[in-house]
């Protein structure tokens, strides 16, 4: 458990300092803002979507640590994938940190991602990992922002 728990903060402090696809797309065909009120992260994704494929995507805002792991892991994951295949990981995702999808099943598509299981042992982080896939929902989906509060709150599955 001390390995594992080593291991996701090793992780964690590497996509923060250093995230992966940061920054923006000038010719993106979808974006969204995404906002947890609670604690003040802040994502603006964007990225181009060809024959149902993400060809790229990028992120930028600021947030903490957890947040930006997640957007960084998240934009590589995603990359390549269709559309579909990009939603399935984002249900995948959010299951996985709210407890609700045991990340040792071999019937997902997290691979790296596994990671950040641990999270939901950490209800008030919960909202921070998932606000990067929360997010991504929203541009698949053509919807310009989206916040982890109210009706569009991930955790509790209204959206």
């Amino acid at each position: 458990m001390t390995d594992m728990r080593q291991l996701y903060q090793e992780v964690i402090l590497d996509h923060n300092r250093k995230p992966r696809n940061f920054g923006s797309i000038p010719d993106a065909n979808r974006h969204a803002d995404g906002h947890n009120p609670l604690c003040g992260d802040h994502i603006k994704l964007s990225m181009n979507v060809q024959d149902d494929k993400i060809e790229a995507i990028a992120f930028e805002g600021h947030g903490c640590a957890i947040c930006k792991a997640s957007a960084s892991m998240m934009t590589g994951a995603v990359k390549g994938k269709s559309v579909q295949d990009a939603e399935t990981m984002v249900e995948e995702f959010r299951g996985m940190s709210t407890g609700t999808l045991d990340p040792d099943s071999a019937d997902h598509h997290l691979g790296k991602l596994k990671i950040f299981a641990g999270v939901k042992d950490l209800p008030s982080r919960v909202k921070c990992a998932i606000l990067p896939w929360h997010t991504l929902h929203a541009a698949l989906n053509s919807e310009a922002s989206i916040s982890t509060e109210g009706e569009a709150d991930p955790v509790n599955d209204h959206a």
